[in-house]
């Protein structure tokens, strides 16, 4: 089966299915925005929760799952419906057997998440519900790990990033160090497959002024993925992701990876923050428009755009208006880096009352638009990558 990444329709927020070309299948969601209203058969919203499901396997108990969760951080618009739908607790205790199987919540083999986004926040940014049954579900993994030195599928965790003052030091074995690339999932390595390569976050002990700006969206997982579109294909697909992270996140990134720009290489990127302006500046959209000053740094660090590459914007459609997120400038400024590479844009906010956006990884390491939705049964792939996605450059 073909490498698919499937961007959910979910207004200002993120929601984004990987699935590998393994034989099995294998599974990635990077965070989760099901809404109450997607919940709702009499309301408009799309249901993405459906569609999800849809696209996932059913274990040997019958519950459905993924093989990881990554959460970039506990904003409410990347945890959304968690606790809903998705059973967090031992798998031992999972309460819905006897339930439809539309009804099931879905479990969850290995959580993906950093010590970092809970440990930055304040009173100010205290955690909505579901990210605290998160925060809550991913210390039973941590404990459940160090009582019994390992865990199967349901109790797994990988923790993202060290955590400060060494206070992950004892957890070496389930620990990814920012810099460090990992195949793991679920107990299991897929190298022809998959490889991550953990960019952010990282503490910074050394720095107590700069560890004391740091919010959770600045905390936010950063990862660079390489995906196969087969067991022997030589060439990846490489698609970035970088939750809510903030202009001074991705400056920093390009300090740091000036030398080796190829490390933030892609040829898909999820526009961070729902194709926000604070991410490519420091100056405020709503207070300086068009004379707010572009970070050449953060600028230089999105745009290692590769040849045909493609950009996503999770959010909702994106206007010539003074909101942000999302932003037409920061819309602007990303087809710019396409229009140099041959490359697209498209945004899920665009897809009206559709679920998906869902590309295949190519032999080449392009992504192809695969599909919108059903209501488009019939319509070329070519046809419904010009309706949806523009091409670089047109429209700006």
């Amino acid at each position: 089966m073909a490498a698919k990444i499937t961007f959910f329709q979910v207004g200002n927020g993120d929601m984004s299915l990987v699935r590998l070309a393994d034989t099995r299948v294998t599974t990635i969601l990077i965070d989760s925005n099901i809404r109450a209203a997607a919940d709702d058969s009499d309301d408009e919203t799309p249901d993405v929760a459906s569609a999800l499901r849809k696209r996932l396997l059913i274990d040997k108990d019958q519950r459905p799952f993924v093989d990881a969760f990554l959460l970039s951080h506990p904003d409410q618009d990347h945890c959304r419906g968690l606790s809903k739908h998705f059973w967090l607790g031992n798998p031992a205790n999972y309460p819905d057997d006897n339930l439809a199987q539309e009804d099931k919540r879905i479990l969850i083999r290995e959580l993906w998440s950093s010590p970092l986004i809970f440990r930055r926040r304040s009173s100010s940014h205290t955690l909505c519900d579901d990210a605290a049954a998160f925060d809550k579900e991913a210390r039973r993994r941590v404990e459940y790990w160090r009582s019994y030195r390992s865990a199967g599928s349901g109790n797994r965790i990988l923790i993202m990033g060290e955590d400060l003052k060494g206070k992950t030091d004892s957890l070496g074995p389930i620990v990814i160090k920012s810099g460090e690339k990992f195949s793991r999932i679920d107990g299991e390595d897929y190298p022809a497959y998959f490889k991550a390569h953990l960019l952010a976050p990282a503490p910074h002990d050394d720095d107590s002024a700069l560890e004391e700006q740091l919010s959770k969206n600045e905390s936010s997982v950063v990862m660079n993925i390489e995906i196969s579109p087969s067991a022997y294909a030589t060439t990846k697909t490489r698609f970035l992701v970088g939750g809510d992270a903030a202009v001074l996140i991705w400056e920093r990134m390009w300090e740091r990876f000036e030398a080796t720009p190829e490390t933030l290489e892609y040829d898909l990127l999820l526009a961070p923050h729902h194709c926000s302006w604070r991410t490519l500046s420091y100056d405020s959209w709503s207070e300086k428009g068009e004379k707010a000053k572009l970070n050449e740094g953060a600028r230089n660090a999105l745009g290692q755009a590769r040849d045909g590459a493609t950009i996503v914007a999770s959010s909702k459609a994106i206007l010539d208006d003074d909101i942000d997120p999302p932003n037409i400038r920061a819309k602007r400024e990303y087809k710019d880096i396409l229009d140099d590479v041959d490359g697209w844009f498209g945004c899920t906010g665009d897809l009206k009352d559709q679920a998906v956006l869902e590309f295949t990884v190519e032999s080449s390491g392009k992504v192809k638009l695969a599909a919108v939705a059903a209501a488009l049964a019939g319509a070329t792939t070519t046809s419904v990558a010009a309706a949806v996605v523009p091409r670089a450059g047109s429209g700006k």
